[in-house]
């Protein structure tokens, strides 16, 4: 039995005795296309001027130290599923794809309905109707969302499955202390995903960068509730249950690894700054995405930003972002999309993406 592997440009040779074959009669390669897109954000609106009547901050403060203007916040019966089926609905209905035909669902989040287990993308599946296609979390925070999206693209370029929804989905509200000012005015929640597909149409995928430096673990964490410090009134009259954040250490690393992965992943395809007509940065702070504009070398109107109306949503920040763009016509045949984030761990993850719609 012939077994071969040859990799290209995002697409890759399927490695299986009798290769697929082109209309041509050649080896059929293999791309993966975003072939649906949406997003949901909770009704609640909580401004600046609200949050100046909860914890000492001002209007004035927040915009100066991160853009923001106001965030949404999840309803009482709303949570991180809920949220996630939304904006993964929406996906597939763009797609024009039932959830019985996915093949996996890979939800990325931060905070899931439960703490270690169940899982929360079973929940989504369930909700959905999705039958008992695979479902799994993946959790790197900030970064989930595009680690996830390389993750399934992968399962798709292999061979392994066709149809994948992917999700980055946060309920950040329900993890912040609200008497901290230094982080409760910085996050807000909400939900956003794409549907990918098999595709014998050259594109998708090009390049991508992943990493982590585990040194930086305790800049962005919430210390309490797992099996390393487990729940106890000692944690809750703490307030150890909350995310945790050294600001000034996180600023830092995200005005250098931004550009230094995005730099990486650009050489990795060899394509120039100039040929990205759309780069996602994560959508955490207006002053990391300025610091890190220089750098990264993109023209300034490729850039797009929502953080003013989000605030940070974590793993949902770059499909919100994306599906957002795509709806506002930003993204055209043939275009090259970069998405870029960062996060707690501390993690990183790029990719640049051929956008075949």
């Amino acid at each position: 039995m012939t077994k071969f592997l040859e990799i290209g440009r995002g697409g890759i040779t399927i490695p299986t005795g009798k290769p697929a074959e082109s209309s041509r009669g050649e080896p059929a390669r293999r791309f993966v296309e975003i072939a649906g897109w949406g997003h949901y954000l909770p009704l609640h609106v909580l401004s600046n001027q609200a949050l100046e009547k909860m914890v000492d901050t001002t209007d004035e403060w927040i915009l100066t130290r991160s853009g923001i203007s106001e965030r949404r916040i999840a309803a009482q019966e709303e949570s991180t599923s809920t949220m996630a089926a939304n904006a993964g609905q929406a996906a597939l209905d763009r797609a024009g794809m039932d959830a019985r035909d996915l093949d996996l669902i890979i939800l990325a989040t931060a905070t899931p309905d439960h703490p270690g287990l169940p899982a929360t993308a079973p929940l989504v599946q369930q909700a959905l109707g999705a039958g008992n296609c695979a479902a799994f979390d993946i959790t790197a925070a900030c970064s989930g969302f595009v680690s996830a999206l390389i993750t399934a693209s992968q399962f798709i370029i292999s061979g392994a499955y066709r149809n994948i929804l992917v999700i980055g989905a946060e309920t950040l509200s329900r993890v912040m202390d609200w008497t901290d000012r230094a982080t409760c005015v910085l996050f807000g929640d909400g939900a956003g995903a794409v549907v990918l597909r098999a595709t014998e149409r050259e594109g998708g995928l090009l390049a991508f960068d992943m990493g982590a430096d585990g040194r930086g673990a305790d800049h962005l964490v919430i210390p309490a509730g797992g099996a390393r410090m487990p729940a106890s009134h000692i944690t809750v009259e703490q307030r150890l249950h909350y995310l945790k954040m050294n600001g000034r250490e996180v600023y830092k690393f995200a005005s250098r690894i931004l550009p230094q992965s995005f730099n990486r992943t650009l050489d990795k395809a060899g394509v120039s700054p100039e040929e990205v007509e759309l780069l996602i940065p994560h959508q955490a702070n207006m002053r990391i995405i300025d610091a890190a504009r220089p750098s990264l070398r993109v023209k300034k109107e490729a850039v797009y930003v929502n953080v003013d109306r989000y605030a940070n949503t974590s793993a949902a920040s770059i499909p919100v972002a994306l599906s957002e763009a795509i709806d506002e016509g930003r993204v055209r045949h043939g275009a090259i999309v970069a998405m870029v984030a960062f996060g707690a761990g501390l993690t990183w993850a790029s990719v640049l993406w051929r956008w075949q719609g």
